[in-house]
């Protein structure tokens, strides 16, 4: 038996601070431990010394130090080198966040601060019932200049906070978890939808769109933001393999949850409710703060889908779901299975090499040079395989072409003005030390939607055989067809006063400076009559569609020292490539595609990122505006989410998730 004087020789006193619930004072206890004592241990004497009869079962111990949870309950306090000076406190695990929604109204919520973002995104989209929760994370809100003079006050913060009820259940959050066979179940008393029932088939707050705010509110908002601007913002993603304390999160902190990753899988109209309306949202915010950039015939058109979705979800009437377009799941199961059976996905048939098409066209060419006008020239073009030959005339066109572009890892950029009847192509072709600019000019609507669907498969090295070729070319049509500002045929001149709304709450502030309000109500009602007879939910999907075409899209800035280069640039991460801008106009100088990447690694010493591509290209870059963490985890997060199909039972394979995006620090 152990004397009391050996057993104070192996034993010390730890001091752990107890947290209790918001309004109580946190206590402080002292407990005389050994280092053989494990956590669970630790805990349980911890719970006896409190004496107070209390759900304990959220709590666990954060260690100040060392920055971190000590969640390995088996662990014993030597193992996880604790010693008399640790610092612990006894907290929840689950504490309040003032998260920013996508549609920018801030509700209050119980997160779990111990678990890696990743699941706690996963728990968060499971409340707010959003499916694909990969496809989210939480992004550090961008600080103000003007309110960094000013005391934080958590109190003003608070009045803004939406109020909706969530039906978390319980402090993990446990709402109603989707699911595709879930049907509607109702109360057998009085016939109400059951809970559940209400927030998948309607009547859910989050599936409604928001009204959008009056002119004066959008400008205080409103800030231009430069290419470094946007690089700064980037910045401010969370770790999806660390937890919110573990990042400096705090109680009450506010966060915003945005779509990170900009590939949206299976949108379901019938299951996505939620999803499709804060996706619309967040697209409808990044146009009208102007986040991403587009043209002024591309801005009446996203006023015009905005308008059209503002009345009918301000209509009386209640939202007939009816007419959206039904998916049957037996058609498209069978139609999965004869894809399956054929060998591969509808758009990853192989080509059939015997007979691939090519086009033929007179096309008007410019190359830029310094000191010329911009007058184009006629040629004749033939597009073949994933190459542009062009010829002085149709006759010439069996000899030698003047000149060829080879169009694998081009950059595609319309060139377009519909009211002006312009459909150019802007080609930034890779070259040596760059990118060379090529103008091609198309004569009408079809001839630009052809050629532009085949720059565009080209350039990811595929041609006009792959399947997705027709869809590309019909995309670009009714594109086309929405940014056309001339009313139908037959169709009157639209009356100003049919508009009840300020025309101005739908463009940037910008934009609004810049024309009269008449006349801007006019260019919207008469873009309003193309889409005019769009359902609530077509409209937000072609909003979110024509969002998608924008040549900027899903494009995430940071700012890079590029091996062996003395200058900072731009890297810009999107889902499909990385692009080297330069810094100070703002070009792309040359792209890099994931589909030829070979591997990709971090030195985490020097904080350096290396990418290896196919033939014998490489690239190694340190980044000066954020963790090289962000950089490698957009990366890898884009090539998971390659990996996902419809026959995975939408199971997530995190552990995956975490080898490509984990790093091994």
């Amino acid at each position: 038996m152990i004397t009391a004087a050996e057993y104070g020789e192996t034993s010390w006193e730890l001091s752990v601070q107890v947290d209790q619930k918001v309004g109580d004072e946190s206590m402080k206890f002292k407990l005389r431990v050994k280092g053989d004592l494990h956590i669970g241990g630790l805990m349980l004497k911890l719970v006896e010394k409190i004496k107070a009869p209390q759900d304990w079962s959220d709590h666990a111990l954060w260690w100040e130090q060392r920055n971190c949870w000590l969640l390995k309950t088996h662990w014993t306090l030597d193992k996880y080198g604790i010693q008399a000076d640790a610092d612990l406190r006894y907290t929840p695990q689950h504490k309040p966040l003032l998260l920013q929604l996508p549609n920018m109204k801030t509700i209050k919520m119980m997160v779990c601060f111990s678990s890696v973002v990743f699941k706690a995104v996963v728990e968060i989209c499971r409340i707010l019932n959003i499916r694909r929760s990969e496809e989210l994370s939480l992004l550090r809100p961008p600080d103000d200049p003007s309110k960094k003079k000013k005391k934080k006050d958590k109190n003003s913060s608070l009045d803004d906070i939406w109020d909706i009820d969530l039906l978390s259940g319980g402090p993990g959050g446990t709402g109603p978890m989707y699911s595709k066979t879930m049907t509607a179940t109702y109360d057998p008393e009085n016939g109400m939808p059951a809970s559940a029932t209400s927030l998948w088939f309607g009547e859910n707050p989050l599936a409604d769109s928001q009204p959008n705010l009056p002119p004066a509110e959008l400008a205080k908002m409103y800030q231009q933001l430069s290419l470094v601007d946007k690089a700064t913002n980037s910045a401010g993603w969370l770790d999806s393999s660390r937890s919110l304390m573990e990042q400096g999160i705090q109680d009450e902190d506010k966060i915003l949850l945005r779509f990170k990753y900009n590939v949206f899988f299976d949108l379901n109209p019938k299951y996505d409710a939620v999803r499709i309306t804060q996706l619309y949202e967040q697209a409808r915010w990044s146009i009208l703060l102007e986040e991403i950039d587009c043209t002024e015939e591309e801005m009446l058109m996203f006023a015009s889908l905005q308008y059209h979705i503002c009345k009918l979800t301000m209509s009386s009437e209640p939202l007939d779901h009816s007419n959206e377009p039904e998916i049957d799941e037996v058609e498209a199961a069978l139609s999965n299975l004869e894809v399956t059976l054929e060998g591969g996905h509808t758009d990853r048939i192989l080509e059939d090499i015997t007979d691939i098409p090519e086009l033929a066209d007179s096309l008007r060419l410019f190359r830029p040079k310094r000191l010329t006008l911009r007058p184009y020239k006629e040629y004749w073009f033939v597009f073949k395989d994933t190459t542009i030959s062009y010829y002085k005339n149709k006759e010439a066109s069996i000899g030698e072409p003047i000149e060829q572009f080879h169009l694998r890892g081009c950059e595609v950029v319309p060139d377009v003005n519909v009211t002006d009847k312009k459909f150019g192509i802007k080609l930034l072709l890779p070259v040596a030390d760059g990118m060379n600019e090529v103008y091609i000019r198309c004569d009408n609507e079809t001839q630009y939607a052809k050629w532009k669907a085949a720059c565009i498969l080209a350039s990811k090295g595929k041609t006009m055989a792959y399947s997705s070729y027709k869809s590309e070319v019909r995309n670009i049509q009714s594109f086309l067809q929405m940014k056309s500002l001339a009313p139908p045929p037959g169709q009157e001149a639209p009356d100003l006063d049919a508009m009840e709304m300020n025309a101005e709450c739908f463009v940037s502030p910008r934009y609004a400076k810049k024309h009269k309000t008449k006349q801007l109500t006019a260019r919207i009602l008469e873009a309003h009559q193309n889409i005019a007879q769009l359902s609530l939910m077509e409209a937000k999907m072609r909003f979110i569609k024509a969002w998608q075409s924008l040549p900027e899209f899903g494009i995430n800035y940071y700012i890079v020292r590029f091996k062996g280069s003395k200058k900072d640039e731009i890297l810009g991460i999107s889902y499909n490539r990385l692009i080297r801008i330069d810094m100070s106009s703002g070009l792309p100088m040359t792209t890099w595609r994931f589909a030829n990447m070979k591997q990709w690694n971090v030195n985490w010493e020097i904080r350096q990122v290396t990418i290896e591509f196919d033939q014998n290209v490489s690239i190694a870059f340190s980044c000066l505006s954020c963790d090289c963490k962000v950089v490698h985890e957009f990366i890898g997060g884009y090539i998971f989410l390659s990996t996902r199909s419809k026959d995975q039972n939408e199971t997530l394979d995190e552990d995956l998730f975490h080898k490509l995006t984990g790093g091994q620090e």
